[in-house]
């Protein structure tokens, strides 16, 4: 066993995984409770087995990584105009933000690299790829497992049936591109995107949801219908009290417990 697949079973070594995104700022700024990166991760429970950053702001957390039973350092890779929604670009263009070398080395432990297709741009689509492949490949060469993030075009525009079409296809061109696992959206028919995909998917909370249950229940039929984890950002940070409400998603997620049921044990109010 290398050390990629040693970091990867890690991952996973309490079951499903779940991972607490705070890269926002990469592409938002600093928003309500990520404004100060050093207290957002500070209000991190310490259970959760990775937590996603820009590898710049590692140098500025460093101290909640620093023993034994910390979570992994996931560091994402590539910029992309996808995630601007503020902006309102017209196409979704990739970037390397980080090499996987310089992340690797500002502590950074598992890679994500994302990947964006139907952008409207045959020639946009293919650079994404090129991008996506050469940094996995040179992740693959330092021994860094890939989260491959799939995250379609125009997200904010499709209908429930073209996301689903999306993320099946999506999801399946990046683990043949060489994703070890894959972040993206839970679709209307998400058994079919787990069924056709060879690698461990990762679900994610997208927007922030009205209620805490409301969280809770998107994480429960995530498992349900076959992630092996959840990556989830707003949802599990911008809450009254973020630790407490990470422990009741390990929960759901790891131990099948009811969001009813850990909703009264950890006395979760929005």
């Amino acid at each position: 066993m290398d050390g990629r697949e040693i970091k990867i079973k890690k991952l996973f070594s309490k079951g499903n995984a779940v991972i607490i995104a705070c890269d926002h700022g990469e592409f938002d700024g600093p928003i309500p409770g990520m404004a100060n990166i050093r207290e957002t991760v500070s209000k991190i429970n310490k259970n959760v087995d990775g937590v996603l950053l820009s590898p710049a702001m590692v140098r500025h957390t460093g101290e909640f990584f620093a023993d034994k039973i910390s979570p992994a350092v996931v560091g994402r890779l590539n910029w992309n105009t996808v995630y601007c929604f503020q902006w309102k670009y017209k196409e979704s263009v990739s970037a390397e933000a980080f090499s996987p070398e310089e992340a690797l080395a500002m502590g950074v432990e598992i890679a994500l690299v994302s990947l964006t297709l139907k952008t409207g741009s045959e020639k946009t689509d293919a650079e994404n790829v090129k991008i996506f492949r050469s940094l996995a490949s040179e992740c693959r060469r330092l021994g860094m497992p890939v989260i491959g993030e799939y995250f379609p075009a125009h997200s904010d525009k499709l209908s429930l049936q073209e996301m689903h079409a999306q993320v099946k296809t999506g999801c399946r061109i990046i683990a043949e591109l060489g994703a070890d696992m894959i972040k993206t959206f839970y679709t209307c028919k998400f058994k079919d995107v787990v069924s056709g995909c060879p690698v461990p998917i990762l679900a994610l909370g997208a927007g922030k949801l009205p209620a805490q249950l409301d969280a809770l229940k998107l994480a429960e039929a995530e498992i349900k219908d076959g992630a092996k984890g959840v990556v989830f950002g707003r949802n599990a940070i911008q809450v009254p009290d973020p630790s407490k409400f990470q422990s009741a998603l390990m929960d759901v997620v790891k131990n099948n417990i009811s969001p009813d049921e850990v909703l009264h044990k950890y006395n979760l109010k929005d």
